[in-house]
């Protein structure tokens, strides 16, 4: 089986943090970049964050820079997605996705090769 099982739901105050994980399983991580997307409650899904394969290289959207943060842990197949400073309007589904590189994950139009799940996340006072 090829799977990205992603974390349960983050439920989290303005101003404060949540780390979304993306699970490999059937295949190794560390050959692909892992994007994430953001879909907003009726709004299109938008790529926000990316991490090259080798960990090396990071993409942020504006509206997550600075605030946002992505990590590797091989040992675990795993890539983290760090959210600091949580604002309203960051609330929606967040997906992780594998690719071959970073290229079009923000700003553009990327084809993914697996996607994982979904988790929900809500930033609510």
């Amino acid at each position: 089986q090829v799977q990205l099982v992603e974390s349960a739901e983050g439920l989290e105050q303005p101003g404060g943090s949540l780390r979304l994980s993306c699970a490999a399983s059937g295949f190794n991580l560390d050959g692909y970049a892992v994007g994430w997307f953001h879909q907003a409650p009726g709004k299109e899904r938008e790529g926000v964050s990316c991490i090259s394969g080798n960990g090396g290289n990071t993409d942020f959207a504006d509206s997550v820079k600075g605030r946002f943060t992505l990590s590797r842990d091989n040992a675990k197949n795993t890539v983290y997605l760090q959210m600091n400073s949580l604002k309203p309007e960051d609330t929606g589904l967040y997906f992780c996705a594998t690719l071959p590189d970073c290229w079009g994950v923000v700003g553009g139009d990327a084809d993914v090769d697996f996607w994982g799940q979904g988790t929900q996340v809500t930033v609510s006072s």
